[in-house]
């Protein structure tokens, strides 16, 4: 029998220099160049997400499959996978076509929020994919501290754009790191 690989763990997750991801259940910015980028990024894929950010979506997200870890029984769409751990998350099978090999990409689940899931996920990333505004942003929700020495920097893409209608451009990078070996 022949056992798919394990999957490459990534963080996606846009974050103000404070580490704000959220406030009053969405996001404190609009910035569509980083809903671009998540799209790219995520689509094809697993999706691992707590109640609060499966709440937070318009819907389905096309394209990639939806897993909710939550310890309350919830109403969810068909096609909405619901486990009540993180680890149970994790240890679902993949589908060949979310492996990666039709990209020649290694099998890549992403973890999308909340800030509870991010600090669970944490000790287990492979990778982080971070949009690193670089304004400090009131919130509510923040990513984790998480240790840099631990990760190394792949790419950094800088951007600037308004983060609100009307407003000043924000500077922004589109970061991957990777765990140090």
């Amino acid at each position: 029998m022949s056992s798919s690989p394990s999957p490459r763990i990534a963080l996606i997750a846009a974050m103000a220099r404070n580490r704000t991801i959220g406030l009053n259940g969405g996001m404190p910015w609009h910035l569509p160049e980083d809903l671009r980028y998540f799209k790219e990024k995520t689509m094809g894929r697993r999706m691992v997400m707590g109640s609060r950010t499966w709440a937070s979506l318009p819907g389905l997200l096309p394209g990639r499959e939806h897993v909710v870890v939550s310890s309350r029984q919830l109403e969810l769409p068909a096609g909405v996978v619901l486990v009540d751990s993180l680890e149970r998350a994790l240890a679902l099978p993949l589908q060949p076509s979310q492996l990666g090999a039709e990209q020649g990409a290694e099998p890549t689940v992403f973890v999308i929020g909340g800030g509870q899931i991010y600090q669970q996920a944490l000790p287990v990333a492979t990778d982080l994919y971070l949009t690193e505004i670089q304004a400090d942003i009131e919130g509510d929700t923040q990513f984790p501290e998480w240790d840099r020495q631990a990760f190394r920097e792949l790419s950094r893409q800088t951007h600037q754009a308004p983060i609100a209608k009307g407003g000043a451009p924000v500077a922004f990078d589109f970061v991957h790191y990777c765990k140090q070996p």
